[in-house]
């Protein structure tokens, strides 16, 4: 995906798509979309075919570098709940996108049960779909699920079973936060097998309220290495976001950050009310 900021970028992007083959076989065909401008929101739901029910919101950092710069990348950590999303651009989203999206697929034939991702983005227009997703977000689900106070395996058996109207879906008025710790040189070329240490049985000894998330790690030799771009995930949880990126601080700079690289989460003040 190209995010072109003006047309002679674009122009550029489409030779190096289509004359140039920069992604091969791929590149015949392109799609222009729409700019949009806004903060992005991540809000997974549950879903039974005919009711959803939205999770707790929350807000993914893409770019690989400090301050919202660099390549975009899978995901370099992410907050919960979205600064952004208020109340009343909550009611907005389950009126007019949610409530439609699960009635549309029912009335096609083939309603949805599960785990719905929606990608949005809220414009000086109103929220608008980026993208779904039929799964749990990466690195979403790492401030999300941590603030599941209902049993999971419950509420997935209700979104099986088509009662999820009469089940309860309950989160904590706190907040977490997510930051991925990377191979240096990710998103582009990284190299693999880099001993990762100042963890104990693959957690940080003596932290409360912290897990880490293992993506890209193995054991080499008895020791536990780097094996892909996005490594680690740590997430804290605490009563306010300022709270739970306080947590994670220290971490950033300890051996646990050995051969990876961290970028700072940016969090917005909130647009909309």
């Amino acid at each position: 995906m190209l995010i072109c900021q003006n047309e002679q970028e674009a122009a550029d992007g489409v030779k190096e798509i289509m004359l140039d083959k920069k992604f091969g076989a791929s590149g015949n065909h392109v799609v222009v979309e729409e700019f949009l401008t806004g903060p992005e929101v991540s809000v997974l739901s549950f879903c039974d075919g005919k009711t959803v029910k939205p999770m707790v919101s929350s807000m993914d950092h893409k770019r690989a570098l400090d301050h919202d710069e660099g390549l975009n990348t899978g995901g370099m950590g992410t907050v919960a709940p979205n600064p952004c999303y208020t109340p009343a651009i909550a009611a907005e989203c389950m009126e007019k996108i949610f409530l439609p999206t699960v009635a549309a697929m029912q009335a096609e034939g083939c309603p949805f049960k599960g785990c719905l991702y929606f990608g949005l983005m809220l414009t000086p227009d109103g929220p608008k779909v980026i993208e779904y997703n039929c799964r749990f977000g990466d690195p979403e689900t790492q401030v999300v699920l941590p603030l599941l106070e209902s049993d999971l395996l419950t509420v997935m058996q209700a979104c099986t079973n088509g009662t999820l109207d009469k089940t309860e879906v309950k989160f904590s008025d706190g907040a977490a936060a997510c930051v991925v710790l990377a191979s240096g040189g990710y998103p582009v070329a990284y190299e693999k097998g880099k001993e990762i240490t100042g963890l104990e049985n693959g957690q940080v000894p003596g932290a409360a309220d912290v897990t880490v998330y293992h993506a890209g790690t193995a054991i080499k030799d008895g020791k536990l290495v780097t094996n892909g771009g996005r490594v680690l995930g740590v997430t804290a949880t605490a009563a306010t976001l300022p709270e739970a990126l306080k947590k994670l601080t220290p971490l950033l700079t300890a051996s646990i950050l050995t051969n990876c690289t961290a970028a700072v989460i940016l969090v917005p003040v909130p647009l909309r009310q």
